[in-house]
């Protein structure tokens, strides 16, 4: 492990991004809850930074670090404080969208700091959108995106090829890549350790006989956004059938009906297509009920075939739980399901002509997102043979179920559990920092400069729009007398209202100190640059006062005598 102070990464902290409890339950927010706890337990640092916007967003930071690693100091950073974002030499940012944070960083160098990405859900357009915004941001390979599996990462390279063909055509030079490595997201194993009693109420309640077989999928029940669930059901009526009466399958899905519509789909196709199996509906927004499913069940099963999905955390926490698996062969759970845990299903799709249209109309707004998804699937096969032999595989034998799932607990505790993922991060961390070090070329801005990097994508609008006024206020803006005192200007600080707005140009202190000082000259006056020596601000600061003081006759141009 390199040396803490190498390895660390400030935390691009936003509750959006952490919070699934307050801002509603999905994969990217149950994941980053996840990570942000097992990366306060298991990192090797000296102390937590985290970037937040503000006090209430600090406080929500501090209490959860004081809740997983309360002997770790905490330093929080405001995102405005652009000096102190790479105080850890990292910056870990919550999604693959961190254009906006490259221009951030920009004004200061781009060696000033590296920024680190994760991949989440790739498919919507903003997704696909920041990707090239990304490419063209001022982007280095001394950043990182962190793909959470083979294929999510096959899909990246896949797409920057397409934009470096775009950028060398039109300015003849691809443009720099990310480091991308495959880190999978992890968890805490042991929440998932399966309780007996927990078991026998579920089964009890679900009216389960002590031979009867449940398979479960924990999983946000969309049928749309997330995966068909008529193949299943019609290879678990196809399973039943074989099985004959002797023994009985049980389908439980564990999870929230995204809408009305999803709710119909899985409901009455289960009564239509597998009327001999049992169909079971948990509330999975409720961790105890979440718990419950995983100990009660006997298989677990996640049949995707939805482009939504990208890694597939559900199958790990039912690993974690010793339950053995049936995944669909797609995207992550290429990496995470092996022979030994349980079964993969072949998938397979049409070649990219097959598609087209579809990119097209999404891209310009034509075909809405959970239409887009939608069609994707529907051009997707599930080995429906294979997906009936893997249930009956598992259903008639207790023994495989039981060393399957064995398997997975030990595979989800050496590779999945956060104790082994974060020092993977944070050696990549470490890699980011070493690489920025020995190949980033000095650009920050020289100390004589007193204004960092323009940014292109925002100039700086009093250079902007330089040619709309008559002239342009000199250096010190002009030789001027205090004309009003400290009730007056306050007065018109508050006739105009600027104390509801946050920010304003100037506080209404910092106007009244500029005022006072300009007072202590007396007669003779003072430029702004005099003026910032007397109260002790910046240059900048008392010429920005200076011109809005001379709007409102607070202080007026000396003449010459």
């Amino acid at each position: 492990m390199p040396a803490p102070d190498l390895a660390n990464a400030a935390i691009w902290y936003a509750e959006d991004g952490y919070s699934p409890s307050t801002h509603g339950i999905n994969g990217r927010r149950v994941a980053g809850a996840s990570f942000l706890q097992g990366f306060l337990r298991h990192a090797k640092a000296d102390r937590f930074y985290a970037i937040v916007q503000n006090k209430t967003s600090g406080q929500a930071f501090q209490q959860t670090a004081a809740d997983h690693a309360p002997d770790t100091p905490v330093e929080l950073i405001n995102r405005a404080n652009t000096q102190r974002l790479g105080a850890a030499g990292v910056v870990n940012f919550p999604s693959p969208n961190f254009a906006p944070e490259l221009w951030r960083r920009y004004p200061l160098g781009d060696a000033r700091y590296s920024l680190c990405g994760i991949t989440h859900t790739t498919a919507t357009k903003a997704v696909m959108g920041g990707i090239f915004d990304l490419c063209t941001a001022p982007l280095q390979p001394w950043d990182g995106l962190i793909c959470t599996s083979r294929a999510v990462q096959a899909s990246m390279q896949h797409q920057m090829s397409l934009i470096d063909d775009y950028a060398k055509a039109r300015f003849g030079k691809a443009p720099p890549r990310p480091q991308m490595p495959v880190i999978p997201l992890g968890i805490d194993c042991a929440a998932f350790t399966p309780s007996k009693a927990a078991r026998h109420g579920l089964r009890a309640k679900l009216g389960l006989g002590p031979d009867d077989v449940l398979v479960l999928t924990l999983s946000r029940l969309a049928p749309y956004g997330k995966f068909d669930p008529y193949p299943l059901f019609l290879a678990l009526q196809a399973a039943q059938q074989q099985l004959g009466t002797g023994q009985r399958l049980h389908y439980l899905t564990c999870g929230i009906y995204l809408d009305e519509h999803s709710q119909t789909v899985f409901e009455t196709g289960a009564a239509s297509l597998m009327p001999d199996v049992a169909y079971h509906h948990l509330d999975g927004s409720d961790a105890a009920l979440r718990h419950q499913a995983l100990s009660g069940a006997d298989i677990f099963a996640f049949p995707i075939d939805n482009v939504q999905e990208t890694f597939g955390l559900a199958p790990i926490e039912a690993m974690a739980a010793g339950l053995p698996v049936i995944v669909s062969d797609w995207d992550g759970m290429r990496d995470t399901v092996t022979p030994d845990v349980g079964i993969a299903v072949p998938s397979r799709g049409l070649s990219a002509r097959h598609s087209y249209g579809e990119g097209v109309a999404y891209a310009f707004e034509f075909l809405p997102y959970h239409k887009y998804t939608n069609t994707l699937s529907a051009l997707t096969e599930l080995d429906l043979g294979a997906l009936v032999q893997a249930i009956l595989a598992l259903a008639r034998n207790p023994g495989l179920r039981k060393k399957m799932g064995a398997a997975g607990q030990a595979r989800a505790r050496s590779l999945y559990d956060w104790a082994t993922v974060i020092p993977h991060m944070q050696r990549f961390w470490a890699e980011l920092n070493a690489r920025r070090a020995k190949d980033a070329p000095s650009t920050a801005p020289k100390p004589a400069q007193t204004l960092p990097r323009e940014l292109p994508i925002a100039p700086n609008p009093m250079g902007f729009f330089a040619a709309y006024p008559s002239q342009i206020l000199p250096a010190g803006v002009a030789h001027c007398v205090a004309q009003a005192d400290a009730g007056r200007l306050r007065q018109l600080y508050e006739l105009r209202r600027y104390q509801n707005l946050n920010p304003s140009f100037e506080t209404l202190e910092t106007l009244l100190r500029i005022l006072e000082a300009l007072h202590g000259t007396g007669a003779q006056g003072a430029n702004a640059q005099e003026v910032a020596k007397l109260a002790g601000l910046s240059v900048l600061t008392c010429e920005r006062s200076f011109a809005w003081m001379l709007k409102y006759g607070l202080i007026v141009r000396k003449t010459s005598n």
